[in-house]
């Protein structure tokens, strides 16, 4: 399967949206949350996307097909904030090979953080991030920090 890793800037924000809903209507099964009076679960920074230098939203695609999308905060270190691939790719390497690609755009100091409440995404990142990493655990997250040398 071939992965396609495009900054959502060059594409309709629209797509970044509707892939958005679905990683939080995911979401929601483990944080329970709701939809808003519109229908919609939103998600609040996803306009700072378009408008701060420091922010990068991607997409990804799998044959042509949306699969997923990644969003960063560049700086030091760079944050992974939000990461969905969707149900049908996933256990397939699309995610680890996602990953690994949007780390080359941005080489050094990495963080990847997940809910405590989400250990699928914990083993997920433990198995996707080049060792060495460290790892801090608290109640609420799980923090893996490394560095990406391209």
């Amino acid at each position: 399967m071939s992965l396609i890793l495009v900054s959502a800037r060059e594409r309709d924000p629209i797509v970044l949206r509707h892939l958005m809903e679905l990683y939080r209507y995911d979401f929601s099964e483990l944080d329970g949350s709701d939809v808003g009076e519109g229908g919609e679960f939103g998600y609040r920074y996803l306009d700072a996307y378009w408008t701060e230098s420091e922010r990068h939203a991607f997409l990804f695609q799998v044959e042509r097909r949306w699969a997923g999308f990644a969003l960063v905060r560049s700086g030091a270190p760079h944050d992974l904030a939000e990461f969905f691939v969707m149900r049908k790719y996933r256990r397939r390497g699309i995610g680890r090979s996602a990953a690994q690609e949007v780390f080359r755009r941005f080489p050094g100091r990495w963080q990847v953080r997940q809910r405590s409440y989400n250990p699928a995404a914990t083993t997920f990142w433990r198995e996707a991030i080049p060792a060495p990493y460290t790892e801090t655990v608290t109640d609420d997250e799980v923090t893996q920090e490394f560095e990406w040398r391209s």
